[in-house]
């Protein structure tokens, strides 16, 4: 990896701070380790972060497919005339052969 030694410091020190490794001294080098109660911790939050993100999303595509649908039923065609339903519009039911 072309990464300094300062710059692994300085991220190590940032995790550590963060709780989410933990180090012990061997020697004259400091070994690193994955903290799992930092991770679950993490994960928890990045869960309530994800699940309010889209919830508020779903919301808003919501309203907007709402208020898509309202401008679908008042726009008019260009001559004027309100558009039709696109529905079946014949007055006799269908034959069956």
């Amino acid at each position: 990896m072309d990464v300094s030694r300062p710059a692994v410091s300085q991220h190590l020190r940032v995790l550590k701070a963060a709780r989410l490794v933990t180090d012990r001294a061997e020697g004259t080098r400091r070994l690193y380790t994955v903290d799992p109660t930092g991770i679950e911790v993490l994960r928890t939050w990045l869960d309530g972060f994800w699940e309010e993100a889209l919830t508020a999303f779903k919301e808003a595509a919501e309203r907007e497919a709402v208020k898509e649908m309202k401008n679908r039923k008042t726009k008019k065609r260009r001559d004027g005339r309100p558009r039709r339903g696109t529905g079946h519009t014949c007055r006799q039911p269908p034959r069956i052969f």
